[in-house]
Order: C-alpha cells, then sequence, then structure tokens
C-alpha cells in the first residue's frame, strides 16, 4: 500500500517541480511545447503499448472497447464543463487567464491527475509490480501542464503561497488516488481491471488530443512531431523492459 502512494506521489511530484520553474524562472514557450510533445508520445505509448494491451489480454476486446470508449467520452464531456469556465487555459503559457478560472484551471489539473494516479495504483495489482512507463509517461506529462499552468495564473495575481499550495495538494490527491486505486481494487475480478485500464486510457486519448497535443504545437512548432515520434519510441523500449 506504502508502495502505491509513493509511486503515485513521485509521478504527480512533477507538477510542484512545473509549478516552482514557473513561479521563480521564465522558461520560453518553446521549450514548454517541446516537453509537453515529448510527453504526448509517452502518454500514447502508455495507453496503447501498456493499458490497452493488458486490458484486451486479460479481459478480451468487448470489455476493453467499453471501457476506452467510456473513458473518452467521460474526458471528452469534463473537458467541456470545464471548458466554459476557462479550465482549457490549465497548459497554456501565452494567454492571460479571466479572474474566475482559476478554480476551473485546478479542477481541470485535478481532472487529468487523479485517473492517471489510480492506474498506476491498479499495475500494482496486475502485475505485482509499478507499471514504469505509466510513471514517467505521467511524470514527464504533469511537468508542463504545472508550469502552463502556474505561469497564466500568476499573471492573473495569484501569489507564489496560493500557487504551491495548489499543487502540493494536486501531489497529495495523486499520492492518495494511486493508494486507493491499489486498496479498493485489490479483490476486484480480472474483468474489472481490465475495463478500468481501458477506461484510463481512453481518458488519456482524449486528453493528449484535446489538449496536449495542439498547445505542443503552437508552442513548439512543427518539430514537435518528431518529438512526439521519440515520446513513443521511447514508450515502446520501456514497455519492453
Amino acid at each position: 500500500m506504502l508502495q502505491a502512494a509513493l509511486w503515485g506521489a513521485f509521478a504527480g511530484s512533477s507538477i510542484l517541480i512545473g509549478a516552482l520553474l514557473g513561479i521563480f524562472k521564465d522558461l520560453s514557450k518553446r521549450i514548454t511545447g517541446l516537453i509537453m510533445s515529448f510527453g504526448t508520445g509517452v502518454l500514447i505509448g502508455a495507453a496503447s503499448f501498456e493499458l490497452l494491451t493488458e486490458s484486451v489480454n486479460e479481459g478480451g476486446l468487448l470489455v476493453t472497447s467499453i471501457g476506452f470508449l467510456s473513458g473518452a467520452c467521460i474526458f471528452t464531456f469534463s473537458e467541456l464543463l470545464i471548458t466554459k469556465r476557462g479550465g482549457h487555459e490549465r497548459k497554456r503559457t501565452n494567454k492571460k487567464t479571466s479572474n474566475h478560472s482559476g478554480l476551473s484551471i485546478f479542477i481541470g489539473t485535478i481532472i487529468d491527475a487523479i485517473p492517471e494516479s489510480v492506474i498506476i495504483g491498479v499495475s500494482l495489482l496486475e502485475q505485482g509490480t509499478v507499471s514504469y512507463l505509466m510513471v514517467i509517461a505521467v511524470f514527464i506529462s504533469n511537468f508542463p501542464e504545472g508550469l502552463s499552468s502556474t505561469v497564466g495564473l500568476k499573471r492573473d495575481g495569484y501569489s507564489k503561497k496560493t500557487l504551491v499550495l495548489m499543487w502540493m495538494v494536486v501531489v497529495i490527491l495523486a499520492s492518495l488516488s494511486s493508494l486507493l486505486g491499489y486498496s479498493l481494487l485489490r479483490d476486484a475480478s480480472t474483468t474489472i481491471l481490465s475495463f478500468i485500464s481501458a477506461f484510463a486510457a481512453g481518458g488519456i486519448m482524449s486528453m493528449v488530443a484535446s489538449t496536449m497535443m495542439p498547445e505542443a504545437f503552437e508552442e513548439g512548432g512543427a518539430i514537435v512531431g518528431l518529438i512526439a515520434s521519440l515520446g513513443l519510441l521511447c514508450s515502446l523500449f520501456l514497455s519492453h523492459i
């Protein structure tokens, strides 16, 4: 149980690291876009090589399809809700947030972080050891989110203390989510675990397509396609370790 909490905290900690960098140092939009594009490739690989493959092998194609589409639909619906309130700005460094969007950005980040952390805990149940691919993928993708969100919120007048507290809460929730994923699903059937893996894969793919890919291209330029491909290749190697 402790192992699940620690891995969840580690994967979520890059949000805080990115936030601290955003508070105390200005990082160019291009660098942020390149980091985000690499994270995009790694996440796509994690969803494909790890989550979906494991789900099909353990639960079959029908369960995997239902879980995948459910995750994609729910994330898309959530994204529509927070977009209306400014939450889509959580991955942007070059836009000034409106005064009412801070909470939506915070909630949007939690919506991204919790499902990813739950699946880290679930991987301990399925494999007997943590999925290092998922941990690395989540860690890399969280960094630019913490950085971009913080830069926008700092411009909107949020104090350094408030920003640090916000992202510390996200790290704590990531740790608890991983712990709960491990604890509550310990006795779950193979079918349920397969559904959850596919559900997480659907959410990840929807998040990548709707938020990370567009922002990476906007900030990093055409080279992000190559960087994302390298991230995907990295996932392939990690999935065979």
